[in-house]
């Protein structure tokens, strides 16, 4: 078997126990395959899914911070995380490598405590997370083109001294124009995404979006 398929083979592997283990878990922890073979398109597999990515979403920072360096550590354990919409997170990544020691794929779970926060003087252990990850986190569970998308919106907004919430109309309809124009709206759920940002309802970003009538 040459390193190619022996790779393929230990992806697939990888994906049964992903499978299994997210059927396991249903509703409360979250089984993500990374291919980092393809960091454009990672998400191999994604079981239980809690943070609304799919198949064919690109890697996260662990998963690129693990292709620019085979030393990075093979397990990241118990660090705190957070869902797109809030809830919080206690997150395991763990890398697989190939014969030749280079990292091919990534299991990481994804346990959604905010479910077990009223039990929490009986499953402390549980939800407990390493404190040696210190507050900020390792990476964000969502499109890494939705983190661009904020960032971009939150530049405008700074431009103009205000939060995106509290922008003018005529400068929220400027900002969403130039969204468009920058290819944002190619994105899936970029108008989902600018609507929760600016306060406003996705009806009203695509009304914003449409270029100005002709005189």
């Amino acid at each position: 078997m040459d390193g190619g398929a022996a790779d393929e083979h230990l992806v697939q592997e990888a994906e049964k126990i992903a499978v299994a283990l997210g059927r396991m878990f249903p509703g409360l922890c979250e089984v993500v395959l990374h291919d980092l073979r393809d960091p454009d398109r990672s998400i191999r597999a994604i079981e239980n899914n809690l943070s609304g990515r799919q198949v064919g979403d690109p890697a996260t920072e662990l998963g690129l911070s693990r292709i620019a360096d085979p030393a990075f550590p093979d397990v990241v354990q118990n660090y705190p995380n957070r869902f797109p919409d809030g809830r919080p997170a206690k997150s395991t990544s763990i890398g697989i490598k190939n014969a030749e020691g280079r990292y091919i794929a990534a299991l990481c779970l994804n346990l959604d405590v905010s479910v077990l926060s009223p039990v929490a003087l009986t499953l402390a252990n549980l939800v407990a997370t390493d404190s040696g990850h210190g507050e900020a986190p390792l990476e964000t569970l969502r499109d890494r083109h939705a983190r661009e998308l904020r960032r971009a919106v939150e530049e405008f907004s700074a431009e103009r001294g205000a939060p995106p919430r509290s922008l003018s109309r005529t400068d929220k309809k400027a900002l969403v124009q130039q969204l468009n124009q920058d290819g944002y709206f190619e994105s899936r759920d970029a108008a989902r995404t600018i609507a929760d940002l600016l306060g406003v309802s996705r009806a009203t970003v695509y009304n914003y979006a449409k270029p100005p009538s002709d005189p």
